[in-house]
């Protein structure tokens, strides 16, 4: 969704969107994840955020080399540590930091970005809380301050079962107006 692909939008958003804007573009951050195709996901971008919440910024790369070298280039942040491993089978690799007391995640996979499940679901969430509104929004950032995750949190309020992250991604299956949406993606 064009909305989500540049951060742009997060400028005139609410004071933590405003925040995360100026703490991307005065450190540069997505300049230097650009060859990664870079988007902030998770939940800043959907207000569903929470004191603590950090800004997830997915990424796709094709040589891993190059990525591990860019998120490096982040060395110097606080507490910032990079990992990799395999998620859902996937070869991944993460940093942690913080910039400016706000926490950054970057996660990269050798898929498209708009493939992964951390877009899908950000999307997925999107579309939910465009069709249900405030109230229900209310209530996803109620639980999060309980300590719930937001998958999970989708999950209870939606009445899904199962593991909450599989049962997020497979409900366009039950809502065709949400399905429609993500094949126009």
């Amino acid at each position: 969704m064009k909305k989500f692909d540049t951060i742009e939008y997060l400028k005139a958003g609410n004071s933590v969107q405003q925040k995360a804007w100026k703490v991307l573009g005065e450190h540069r951050v997505m300049e230097l994840l650009e060859p990664f195709d870079p988007v902030l996901t998770g939940t800043i971008p959907l207000e569903i955020d929470i004191p603590g919440s950090d800004m997830d910024i997915v990424c796709c790369w094709r040589n891993i080399d190059a990525f591990k070298a860019a998120l490096l280039s982040f060395s110097g942040e606080k507490e910032f540590s990079m990992s990799e491993s395999h998620v859902n089978g996937v070869q991944t690799v993460m940093a942690f930091f913080r910039m400016e007391d706000l926490p950054v995640e970057v996660f990269g996979q050798n898929r498209p970005v708009k493939q992964q499940e951390a877009y899908r679901h950000m999307m997925i969430e999107y579309f939910i809380l465009q069709q249900k509104g405030e109230e229900f929004k209310r209530a996803v950032i109620e639980l999060k301050l309980k300590g719930i995750k937001t998958e999970p949190a989708f999950a209870m309020l939606l009445g899904l079962e199962g593991d909450a992250y599989s049962a997020l991604l497979d409900y366009p299956e039950t809502d065709p107006a949400i399905a429609l949406e993500l094949r126009n993606l």
